[in-house]
């Protein structure tokens, strides 16, 4: 397995690796958004590389103040063989390289197996907070 950077031509491959991986649908699922991570310097969109295809993916953006995971996906019939944590490793590193002492992953609470996964990598659920949201233009 591979785990590397996001290339601008494997935009399309991505947004229907996150269909096929169940990943709810959002605002900036647009092959301009993706593109836009993956050319931004303070954000890296990581594949996951197996077996010729692409398997998962994971957004690292830090914003100075402290790191962000969202969009962990992997493809169905490759999951439980290590492409989520192998994506985790390589975000948390690029994360802690870029200086941030703290990570926090957006995570669907109403899929067991993400939860299972985030609190066997050693994320906790913060108690008293909550994602306030508000979409823009």
């Amino acid at each position: 397995m591979t785990i590397r950077p996001a290339r601008l031509d494997e935009v399309e491959a991505i947004l229907a690796l996150w269909q096929e991986a169940g990943a709810a649908p959002g605002l900036t699922d647009t092959g301009n958004d993706v593109s836009a991570v993956i050319g931004s310097g303070h954000s890296w969109l990581f594949v996951a590389e197996l077996e010729g295809c692409l398997a998962g993916t994971l957004i690292a953006a830090w914003d100075g103040w402290r790191g962000q995971l969202y969009r962990l996906a992997v493809r169905p019939e490759l999951r439980r063989r290590g492409v989520a944590t192998a994506l985790l490793y390589e975000a948390e590193r690029a994360l802690e390289d870029a200086g941030a002492k703290r990570i926090a992953a957006i995570v669907l609470v109403d899929q067991p197996a993400a939860v299972g996964f985030w609190e066997s990598a050693g994320y906790a659920r913060q108690a008293g907070s909550g994602r306030f949201t508000r979409n823009l233009g």
